[in-house]
This record gives C-alpha cells, structure tokens and sequence, in this order.
C-alpha cells in the first residue's frame, strides 16, 4: 500500500466564510466548488472544506462534537482496492464508519476510523487520477 494522504477535508460551519478566508487569507482559488463544498489543489494533495453537516452525514456520523472536525483520505486506483483496503484496516484494528459505496457524486468510498477515532476515507474517484508516486490530482 502506497504511503500517502490524497485529500484532507475539513467540516466548517459556513462555507461562504471558509472560502473567503482561504481566498483573501491565502490567496487559494478552489478548483470546485458548490453550495455545501469546496476544493483546492495543493502540491499533491486536495484541501477539501465541506459543511460539517453533510461531512458527518457522509460518513454516517450523527456529529463531530465542536470545531476542528475532519475526514483524511487514502485514494485508490480501483473501486476493488477500496474495500481491500477497508477489510485491512478493520484487521488491524479500525472500526468501519461506513463500509464502501457509491456515493451519489460517482466514484466508491467507505469510512473507517483509526483506534483513537480519527476518520479515514478510502476512496476511488475515476476522475481524480494518482500518478505513479501516488500523487492525486483533482479532476472533472
């Protein structure tokens, strides 16, 4: 398994807020955006920011409790591997949050949370690709 972090999304309270700090803060343009959230491409990795609500609501979470709540992401190269890899996650301990689906928005993910409750999505999106050092870069 590659060693690397695809996607850091954070759960925020207003996205009209998070956005102009992002923007005015540190000069970010997202490359996607909608009403409930935004992403930005970072030097090979995707900052993601989402409503806190949907963001618990994708990983079937009823809340996070306060700020600060987040979802890392581990992309894979086939739906296939998404659940290989939830299925090794739980061996070694995890606890499956969600187990692997497609999500409305296309592609397969599922959740699972490391021993001290930190959520990691596992995720094949087909129009994000990873290039051979394992870098992901946003696409349409």
């Amino acid at each position: 398994m590659q060693q690397q972090i695809a996607v850091v999304t954070l759960g925020i309270a207003d996205l009209v807020r998070s956005r102009r700090f992002y923007r005015e803060g540190f000069g970010w343009t997202p490359v996607f955006a909608n009403e409930e959230i935004a992403f930005y491409q970072m030097n090979g990795l995707i900052l993601g920011t989402w409503l806190e609500a949907k963001l618990a609501e994708d990983m079937t979470r009823t809340s996070f409790g306060g700020p600060g709540s987040f979802a890392l992401a581990h992309n894979v190269g086939t739906a296939e591997e998404v659940d290989a890899v939830i299925a090794a996650l739980e061996a070694a301990g995890g606890r499956v949050l969600r187990p692997g689906d497609a999500p409305p928005h296309g592609g397969y993910r599922g959740y699972v949370a490391d021993p001290d409750d930190h959520a990691w999505e596992i995720a094949w999106n087909p129009a994000w690709p990873i290039d051979a050092e394992g870098q992901v870069t946003f696409g349409a």
